[in-house]
């Protein structure tokens, strides 16, 4: 499993990587075809099957992606729609439709916020991307060498503070490595990197609590090793939102904020 988990990621970071790189309609693409996925398979988690309301989300994906490029200050009205329209269009007995509502939002924001924040510099999204997948891999490593006490064992069995505290240190590093890059105060981004590091954990977290509820194990098998998108996201759902608040705040991407 840890071998087809890094063969796909092998396969999958590359094309990421490249989308940010050249930002525009590239990201624009990749992260339209990511939110019809995870409109796909948070309506099959949620409401057990894929239908019109799923629809409904996948549609405001695409559209979203395009507008956090062409027209940011607009994304809020087809999120909106979309969350009063989806639980309309789709209902099944036993499941609540606001399931469908919520999931406007989970999905919308972070791809509003990553292309938005694209626009601000590529560096600022390379930073991202590293600071998650350093806590991703240190949270792993530390969870598996260390072990100890679970975390929150009902939600995520796996998950222990020696993984959340290896999360944090290998964001904090990644921190450190972008200040020296940007010629930013070290402090500062390194404690702002452990910081999205617990809010990046606390996405993974989320997501964990929403299948446990639901009594699935992965969001689907899309991704040989990882599950679906949603189980390859989730932290970076979390932490994409903040990103964009962090640039709103310091009117700028990463090189603006030193």
């Amino acid at each position: 499993m840890l071998l087809t988990r890094i063969l796909s990621s092998l396969i999958l970071a590359p094309l990421a990587l490249a989308a940010v790189w050249f930002g525009s309609w590239a990201l624009v693409a990749l992260a339209a075809l990511c939110g019809v996925l995870m409109a796909w398979e948070w309506t099959r988690l949620t409401m057990g099957r894929f239908g019109a309301g799923g629809v409904v989300l996948a549609l405001m994906a695409a559209v979203v992606a395009v507008l956090g490029l062409l027209l940011p200050a607009a994304a809020p009205w087809p999120i909106l729609a979309a969350a009063l329209a989806a639980p309309l269009m789709q209902r099944v007995d036993g499941r609540s439709p606001l399931w469908l509502a919520a999931g406007a939002l989970y999905l919308a924001l972070p791809i509003l916020a990553l292309v938005w924040v694209r626009g601000q510099g590529r560096e600022t999204v390379f930073w991202l991307l590293s600071v998650v997948w350093a806590t991703d891999i240190g949270a792993y490593a530390a969870g598996r060498v260390i072990g100890g006490p679970k975390l929150m064992p009902r939600v995520s069995p796996k998950k222990t503070w020696a993984g959340l505290a290896g999360g944090i240190v290998s964001a904090a590093v990644v921190g450190w490595g972008a200040a020296a890059f940007t010629g930013m105060a070290w402090p500062a981004l390194t404690a702002i990197s452990g910081v999205l590091a617990v809010v990046s954990q606390a996405g993974d977290l989320a997501e964990s609590g929403v299948k446990r509820y639901f009594g699935v194990k992965d969001s689907s098998g899309i991704i040989p090793g990882h599950g679906g998108v949603l189980d390859r996201l989730d932290g970076l759902l979390a932490a994409a939102p903040v990103v964009a608040v962090l640039c709103w705040a310091f009117r700028g991407g990463l090189a603006q904020w030193g």
